[in-house]
């Protein structure tokens, strides 16, 4: 499971509800030329060929210009949590296609707990995909593992959409697919929020509710155009944009 980065601490969402439609899905929404379409009840089949992704993108709501940098701060208590994010002047191959890198480190009081690539691509109609990513975990400086990490075509993983072109309320997708291990799962639920965070306010945000098919709880996510990522929700605790630079 992506848990940093774009897909920054993602929580989960129990499998039954994303099996229905979202409360707030418009009955005559199209959905026809969707990718990446969630169903419990068949196998994920790709809709992209790696010919036609690049790591230039586009997506006003997922910048991802070289040397672009996020700082984000959980704060609980006496535990702060800081999320540092850039975008890596190099690419990845990774399931015949060349990917963006982004980089995330995750510091608990100014320890570092995790520090993860991330993979991203787009593709000729504006979906930014997710190829997969290269995770470590750490506990009192030590590697622990390389848990949830996962890379398309590698082990039947596949890549999943983490950006959708032009998102629809009630519409939801996979993010990201390695059998039993990473499974992430979003819903778009509305299209025009306003987030207010230490960065700023911005309008016109994009807002997912996140998951996973494995496991249960959901967190939702704010994505505000020309900065990406801004605001994550869970359990009454916010994840929020602090610093922003090089977009």
């Amino acid at each position: 499971m992506n848990k940093t980065a774009f897909g920054l601490l993602i929580s989960v969402l129990a499998l039954g509800a994303f099996g229905c439609a979202s409360d707030s899905e418009p009955e005559s929404e199209d959905y026809t030329g969707m990718p990446a379409s969630y169903d419990a009840s068949s196998s994920y089949e790709v809709d992209i060929d790696a010919a036609d992704l690049t790591p230039e993108i586009t997506h006003t709501l997922f910048p991802t210009p070289v040397g672009a940098k996020w700082v984000y701060e959980k704060k609980s208590g006496d535990q702060v949590e800081r999320i540092e994010v850039s975008v890596e002047a190099g690419t990845k191959d990774v399931w015949g296609a060349k990917a963006r890198v982004i980089r995330d480190t995750v510091s608990l009081n100014g320890v570092m707990i995790e520090d993860t690539h991330d993979w991203y691509a787009q593709d000729d109609d504006g979906h930014v995909w997710y190829l997969g990513e290269d995770t470590a975990e750490y506990a009192n400086g030590e590697l622990v593992c390389h848990c949830g990490a996962w890379e398309a075509g590698k082990q039947g993983a596949l890549p999943g959409v983490i950006m959708l072109a032009e998102p629809k309320v009630g519409y939801t997708y996979r993010q990201e697919y390695f059998a039993g291990e990473a499974e992430d799962i979003a819903t778009v639920v509305s299209l025009d929020e306003t987030v207010t965070v230490p960065a700023g306010t911005f309008h016109g945000c994009l807002k997912t509710k996140d998951g996973s098919a494995l496991e249960s709880g959901s967190a939702y996510k704010y994505y505000c155009p020309g900065v990406g990522l801004t605001l994550e929700e869970e359990d009454g605790e916010r994840v929020e944009l602090v610093q922003r630079s090089g977009l």
